[in-house]
């Protein structure tokens, strides 16, 4: 008789044969086939020079929308272009939009992180939650701690498990709940952070394909994911308290008890500089409300406008996230002793950059893609196409909506990093959509919704493996199969209700966000 292994958690067949790990074994094959993000840039740009060799000569009756003459495809394999893509390779990566704002907000943020400081306000916030609010404070914890990067990862996912295990509940509910805030509420955050430039810098370049002065804010989403906050933490807390931790009440803990986790107090020194360096923040964010509140307002532009893009303060958004979190860093670290002398500032700024080197890298290749796809005439060409096949299908705006949402959850089972995805997606989404009159604001929170839902149940998301090991500690059998059947009802109830969420947003008129907009103007 066949030896079937049964998933822990859920009792389900997860042996070889099982639906699961077929799926499972789908997703890692077609997963690991595909190259390196980096390299899949470089592998679509010589194909973009290829296919533009090839419609060069191609005469075609598409119109520009924006100069109203017919779209030529450029030949990138012509002399004159090659001396071209050489002799401004150089000023096409140190222009490229994400690069420098992701960067200047990571030296912020870094610091915050190393300091300590990131990780002394998650402990404490939760330490103080009452019981009967345990699950949603520690989901709205690990949505927040999208901010300060993988710390969510390192710090809260196994701080659920702790939290829970001393309140006598079932420690794999409360990683489920973390993970769950962390990575699938990922686009959910009421705090700025350096996804938000990031995203914005796809996107604007992507739109400026179609019309070469658009501009978009790096907070043009804000708005919606401050709300998503709600709907996910209270999705999350349903799901936990009601569908999850029952189905986890037969799991026996056999994990070894020396090796379990205890959730360690801050010390005396270490709640001490953690309120001071809270104050010194509050003062901060007053003091810049004080700054910009005059009509005469150095932050304000020519006729007085705080969020217009010519406003200083709008041009300062990425500066003012550096500094909203490298000064209280800076103050947390030298109060707790983790800052000692001012090197150790910079040294904690040479490890964040440290992990934005894979980042860099990505980041080059990337921008030599968008640049010779833009300037191939071949992305023009195909979202004035696509976007007139949409037109006229003539399906009902939400629809349209539902099925990018659909479409980029698909896609995230496969291609885990959401700049990587969306430095592919977008030259393609934005300017197609824009063609039908949706707002490149539309699309990104559109995308962002569907990069989140589904990042909780593929095993090539890079820290899946490393949340199943806390998942271990507890319950030793955990495997793929078990993290992924419990994570599966919060990705499917996720996709579901927040893609409505953002439909009746939108059919409510509510703000996206800085300087955003639903629509963009069809010819």
């Amino acid at each position: 008789m066949e030896n079937v292994q049964t998933d822990p958690a859920a009792g389900i067949d997860t042996n070889k044969n099982g639906w699961i790990n077929r799926a499972l074994n789908f997703i890692e094959v077609v997963g690991n086939k595909l190259p390196d993000p980096a390299v899949l840039f470089l592998v679509l740009m010589v194909a973009i020079w290829v296919l533009s060799w090839i419609l060069s000569g191609v005469s075609f009756e598409t119109l520009h929308p924006a100069t109203g003459e017919a779209i030529q495809v450029t030949n990138l394999l012509s002399s004159s272009e090659l001396a071209r893509f050489l002799s401004s390779m150089v000023t096409t990566f140190t222009s490229f939009a994400p690069l420098g704002v992701v960067l200047v907000a990571m030296l912020g943020v870094g610091v915050a992180e190393q300091s300590g400081f990131i990780n002394a306000v998650l402990k404490k916030l939760l330490a103080v939650t009452p019981q009967m609010l345990l699950t949603p404070m520690l989901i709205l914890v690990a949505i927040v701690s999208h901010t300060a990067v993988d710390a969510g990862y390192v710090l809260v996912i196994p701080l659920g498990g702790v939290i829970f295990y001393a309140a006598g509940r079932h420690p794999l509910a409360g990683i489920a709940a973390a993970f769950a805030g962390v990575s699938g509420g990922f686009s959910a955050n009421f705090v700025p952070s350096a996804i938000d430039p990031l995203l914005q810098g796809f996107t604007q370049t992507a739109a400026q394909i179609v019309d070469p002065e658009m501009q978009v804010n790096p907070l043009n989403n804000w708005f919606f994911t401050s709300a998503s906050c709600l709907v996910v933490t209270m999705l999350g807390w349903w799901l936990t308290d009601k569908v999850i931790e029952p189905r986890l009440k037969s799991v026996a803990i056999d994990g070894d008890k020396d090796d379990i986790p205890v959730m360690q107090e801050l010390g005396a020194r270490e709640k001490k500089a953690m309120y001071l360096a809270a104050t010194v923040m509050i003062a901060g964010i007053v003091g810049l409300i004080a700054w910009m509140l005059p009509e005469t307002s150095a932050l304000r532009d020519a006729e007085g406008q705080l969020a217009s893009f010519g406003a200083p303060v709008m041009k300062s958004i990425v500066p003012l996230i550096f500094l909203l979190f490298i000064i209280p860093g800076v103050v947390f670290g030298f109060a707790a002793g983790t800052f000692r002398q001012s090197k150790d500032v910079i040294d904690a700024m040479s490890k964040t950059m440290g992990s934005m080197a894979y980042y860099i890298v990505m980041a080059f290749f990337c921008a030599l893609f968008i640049s010779e796809f833009a300037r191939s005439g071949l992305g023009t060409l195909l979202s004035v196409e696509g976007g007139s096949l949409l037109a006229a299908m003539d399906m009902p705006g939400p629809i349209t909506l539902m099925g990018i949402i659909l479409l980029v959850a698909f896609i995230n089972l496969f291609v885990g990093s959401a700049s990587a995805k969306w430095a592919l997606l977008s030259p393609i989404f934005v300017p197609m959509l824009m063609q039908i009159g949706f707002s490149p604001d539309l699309t990104q929170a559109a995308y962002r919704v569907g990069d989140s839902s589904t990042n909780i149940i593929t095993p090539l998301m890079p820290y899946f493996p490393l949340v199943v090991v806390y998942c271990q500690r507890y319950v030793k059998g955990t495997g793929i199969g078990t993290l992924v059947s419990i994570m599966l009802p919060y990705s499917v109830v996720f996709l579901i209700c927040w893609s409505l969420f953002l439909v009746i947003y939108w059919s409510l008129g509510m703000p996206l966000g800085l300087q955003a907009s639903y629509t963009y103007p069809t010819p």
